[in-house]
């Protein structure tokens, strides 16, 4: 990253016109609900201020024609079916490290886009994005750096959309202070004062919806002195998806406000669908080499228990602090809700290595990824013998 005052750290924003295009479908009456008394109910439950609140009148979802296809919107391609638009964050896509050594303002510009997209094998979803992926965009900064964010809700959403930064020091993290209706544009600025591993999600109510519907991400704020080199750098992040038909239905999925509140997700997924870093963007080293993966948990609900199916950690970072000492030799580490780590360790053996969540029932719902390791064999280090011929 060079040495300049304003720097722009994030991923490209998509512009209106590359916006999926409204479809019709189940829930749009129950949308309109949860747009008023719905979210202004777990609004005051977590304290919002009544300007978060959505209410049925400033979004008239009735009047606006949510026919269309997505086909023609791609925002990357998809290898298993080119026809759906894809909304999965390539895990390669982290910033570079920060060489500079003094404070600067970095820009960042979020935009929130609603579009329906690839979900599983033979199902799609309505999406709430930041900037088109799930998880959105990864920020990086340094201790000491203003952050100025720029964030616009495109013009053919459906939702008033925010955004609440966990490394922000100030009311909502941001969120009030973004509140945009579709079409609107607002701005905000706060100091890095923390150096850590921070998540950022929308905080409309109902919040809970809105993340679940695919609004987090992640933003990681070095220390001063930087991070220790690595030859490899991933970006991933879990969350629960609610729909009312079942995990395996086919079709346009429908979000569920029901199951949302009872904590019964159909599908768990890491970097925003079933197979996203399986089929799609599966992580990719060398033996030999350093792998640092960020991992977080964008919830709303859930921990997660993460884990590499035949890697140690050399080193974890819990609860996203930079500046504890880290935890050496860890078969598993705890993610919160809302919280993210930082797991470092070289390969030394090739395969296909599986990241899980360790509550491994989440797999049969999607959760899962794979770290391909190419290079020499290491017999030593494991050998998968044959056995003898004994004839």
């Amino acid at each position: 990253m060079s040495e300049q005052d304003d720097q722009n750290v994030d991923a490209p924003a998509h512009t209106p016109e590359q916006t999926g295009q409204r479809s019709t479908g189940p829930g749009v009456s129950r949308r309109g609900v949860l747009a008023g008394g719905a979210g202004l109910g777990l609004g005051s439950l977590l304290g919002a201020s009544p300007a978060l609140a959505q209410k049925q009148g400033e979004v008239q979802l009735a009047e606006h024609d949510h026919s269309g296809t997505m086909s023609n919107r791609l925002y990357s391609v998809n290898p298993a079916h080119p026809e759906m638009a894809d909304i999965a964050e390539n895990p390669v896509n982290v910033p570079a490290p920060i060489e500079r050594s003094e404070p600067a303002t970095v820009q960042v510009e979020l935009e929130t886009i609603e579009l329906e997209a690839h979900l599983s094998n033979n199902s799609t979803f309505r999406f709430w994005t930041f900037n088109g992926t799930v998880p959105g965009p990864m920020i990086r900064v340094r201790v000491g750096d203003t952050v100025e964010v720029t964030m616009k809700n495109a013009d053919d959403s459906w939702m008033m959309h925010n955004v609440d930064f966990h490394a922000a020091t100030g009311p909502g993290g941001g969120a009030e202070a973004t509140t945009a209706a579709p079409g609107e544009t607002k701005k905000v600025t706060f100091k890095a004062l923390n150096p850590g591993i921070y998540v950022y999600h929308c905080a409309v109510p109902p919040v809970a919806l809105h993340i679940a519907n695919g609004m987090y991400g992640m933003i990681l704020v070095e220390p001063e002195e930087g991070l220790p080199p690595v030859d490899r750098e991933f970006y991933v992040m879990q969350g629960e998806i609610y729909t009312e038909e079942a995990f395996g239905t086919s079709g346009l999925l429908t979000e569920s406000y029901e199951k949302l509140l009872n904590e019964r997700p159909e599908f768990f997924v890491m970097n925003g669908h079933v197979g996203a870093l399986t089929d799609h963007y599966p992580l990719k080293a060398q033996v030999g080499e350093s792998v640092r993966i960020f991992y977080g948990s964008g919830g709303p609900n859930y921990s997660a228990a993460f884990h590499v199916i035949g890697e140690i950690f050399d080193r974890v970072h819990p609860y996203g602090s930079l500046t504890s000492p880290p935890l050496e030799n860890v078969q598993t580490a705890m993610v919160p809700a809302g919280g993210a780590i930082m797991t470092e360790f070289t390969t030394q053996v090739p395969g296909t290595y599986v990241l899980v969540d360790h509550a491994l029932s989440r797999a049969e719902r999607g959760l899962a990824g794979h770290l391909i390791v190419e290079g020499e064999e290491n017999h030593e280090i494991f050998n998968p013998m044959e056995e003898e011929d004994t004839a």
